[in-house]
């Protein structure tokens, strides 16, 4: 008996495991997504109007203009965001909404000066009649000098 107990847990461990990396539902939609994450271009807005973001410095903005004045204010220009393949993670919820979480070459001009950063995307979408749109976006700079690689 206990014996058919472990095993049933880590069946239900091991289904759990996978159905977090659901890569194949809705695959449409999958699509779609992956669509505006490639085709994106800084200066092209596919956010909702009730969109939320947080900038570089932790400011929220509750809209698109919001968000562009935001940068406008820090003298910072978006060149270009660049998906890294292969590190995108894209979960869709009864095919109405998706969480997006993907890592970004970002190429940017902050007050002047060239910066390229390494930034994680967390970004939630929502499919209204009018296609998808992008209700919240929220980036993290990833530091490789804080947490280096370390080789044996």
């Amino acid at each position: 008996m206990k014996c058919i107990l472990i095993f049933l847990l880590i069946l239900v461990g091991r289904y759990n495991v996978f159905a977090q990396i659901d890569t194949t539902s809705y695959a449409k939609e999958r699509q779609e997504i992956k669509k505006l994450m490639q085709h994106r271009k800084p200066d092209a807005s596919v956010d909702c109007n009730d969109f939320i973001a947080v900038g570089p410095k932790g400011d929220i903005s509750f809209s698109h203009q919001q968000w562009q004045g935001a940068q406008a204010k820090e003298k910072l220009v978006f060149k270009s965001v660049r998906p890294v393949p292969g590190h995108e993670f894209i979960r869709i919820y009864e095919g109405k909404m998706a969480v997006v979480n993907f890592l970004a070459n970002v190429q940017l001009v902050v007050d002047g000066r060239d910066v390229t950063l390494k930034v994680r995307r967390l970004e939630v979408y929502h499919k209204a009649s009018t296609g998808w749109c992008r209700v919240a976006g929220q980036g993290t700079e990833v530091d490789e000098t804080l947490f280096p690689v370390k080789t044996n």
